[in-house]
């Protein structure tokens, strides 16, 4: 039985699972461990409630967003990183959820801000579909927050990323 005949709202396949899992599995630590300046230009500006960072990676803007009130939730699709994710919570003293898995893990909920940082991966990972059901679950009056990069990063090659960059219009256009 194929994944979508078992959680017919799940994604990413097993491939983008597997691609995830691996990059994090390569190295000790993958990214920075410092919140994402464009989330940290925008949140500051708003009044903390709930926040869920979709594909929160090793955590750093969860965490970051708990540091200043928030209650915050970060998913992602690697056990790895989210293992990380809640280390880093711990030894900041920090209360966050992180669920390993899909948007779908969340259920119903919605949140005051809804993010999802450099959510890039390799081609089958059905990015419009994870953004769009990202917006679905943004409360009324919430704030939904896409940070893209305008190119591939440099370890995009290393690591077979071929996913296409699009434009802000482009991506509006497409939510």
């Amino acid at each position: 039985m194929d994944t979508e005949q078992q959680h017919p709202h799940a994604w990413p396949e097993v491939a983008t699972t597997a691609f995830w899992e691996e990059r994090y599995a390569e190295t000790e630590r993958v990214w920075s461990h410092r919140v994402n300046r464009v989330l940290e230009d925008v949140a500051a500006g708003l009044e903390p409630g709930s926040a869920l960072d979709v594909g929160c990676g090793e955590g750093a803007d969860a965490i970051w967003l708990a540091g200043r009130g928030w209650r915050a939730t970060g998913i992602d699709v690697s056990q790895t990183a989210v293992a990380r994710a809640r280390a880093a919570a711990a030894e900041a003293g920090l209360e966050v959820e992180f669920l390993e898995g899909d948007i779908g893990a969340v259920g119903e909920r919605r949140f005051d801000l809804v993010t999802a940082s450099f959510l890039h991966g390799p081609a089958d990972m059905r990015r419009e579909e994870i953004l769009r059901r990202a917006a679905t679950r943004v409360a009324p009056g919430g704030h939904l927050l896409v940070t893209s990069h305008a190119g591939p990063p440099p370890w995009a090659a290393a690591h077979g990323h071929d996913a296409r960059f699009l434009g802000p219009e482009e991506e509006l256009a497409l939510l």
